[in-house]
């Protein structure tokens, strides 16, 4: 486990487990021969993609005590058909539970966007077969316009949506549809990155002025900071450079620590440029 202290805040990083990623998926119009010198493939041409859930805690009065989950992971609701390509890894409660976290200490959760990728551990079928909240005490937050989405996907994404995971918590009213640019806890907030959606949204936590910052798909690994690299899943490839350029603009002269949701060995760094302008990543 991966934690550290920012501020009033500690984080720590919790995996699902990881899964197999075809490459040309994982980056997109990038070349093999590009790629495949920052990450390894095999034989089928599959990577090896991480599920990092971050938590925040604290205990300070100023933030008050909480345990904060951003994303829940893929969880445990693969069909036959998508378990074939992904696996079925559903590791994050028993990583929580040795992490001394369990699921009724949690106060609130987080989705940057709900592709089942990012949100499957958000419910579980009960004794009677009905799906319900994981986190019993939590209260749950999701883009509004991504579960907008959600309801009505094109045919080229809709194999990215499990109702399930997201449904029985709206229409409970457990989870609520955020706008985009809200503050979810003192000092935790959310922001719009367009581009691999229409809504992801990046969690940013700040304190004592240091800056963390949850960026999801936006940059799902490492190997994605250039500008260019971007995920065959992007709906908007030209908006993700646009909001790569926002958050650089931003990011790196402040410094903030970005962390990232599919990078299976390096779960946090922070980006700068180098002497020839190119962004590199400085891991812990």
């Amino acid at each position: 486990m991966h934690r550290l202290t920012l501020g009033d805040f500690e984080l720590s990083v919790f995996s699902d487990g990881t899964y197999p990623l075809d490459g040309g998926a994982f980056f997109g119009v990038v070349p093999k021969v590009m790629w495949s010198r920052k990450v390894e493939a095999d034989d089928k041409n599959y990577a090896t993609a991480g599920l990092n859930t971050l938590v925040i805690r604290s205990e300070n009065p100023r933030t008050g005590k909480q345990t904060v989950l951003v994303e829940t992971g893929m969880g445990n609701k693969l069909s036959s058909r998508m378990a074939k390509f992904y696996g079925q890894p559903a590791g994050l409660l028993n990583d929580l539970a040795a992490g001394g976290i369990a699921p009724e200490d949690v106060d609130v959760v987080i989705n940057s966007h709900l592709h089942f990728d990012h949100c499957g551990w958000n419910t579980v079928r009960d004794g009677n077969g009905k799906f319900v909240a994981t986190f019993p005490r939590a209260k749950y937050y999701a883009p509004e316009g991504e579960w907008q989405y959600a309801r009505h996907p094109s045919e080229r994404d809709s194999i990215s949506f499990i109702s399930e995971n997201y449904d029985p918590l709206v229409e409970s009213g457990q989870m609520t549809l955020l706008k985009g640019g809200e503050e979810i806890v003192p000092g935790i907030s959310v922001r719009t990155f367009p581009g691999h959606t229409a809504h992801m949204q990046a969690v940013i936590v700040r304190s004592q002025g240091k800056t963390a910052c949850y960026i999801s798909d936006l940059m799902p690994t490492t190997a994605h900071i250039d500008l260019t690299w971007g995920m065959g899943f992007d709906l908007y490839p030209l908006q993700t450079i646009e909001s790569k350029k926002q958050y650089y603009a931003e990011a790196v002269p402040e410094k903030w620590l970005t962390v990232f949701t599919h990078d299976a060995k390096t779960p946090w760094a922070y980006i700068e440029k180098d002497e020839l302008g190119k962004m590199i990543a400085k891991p812990i």
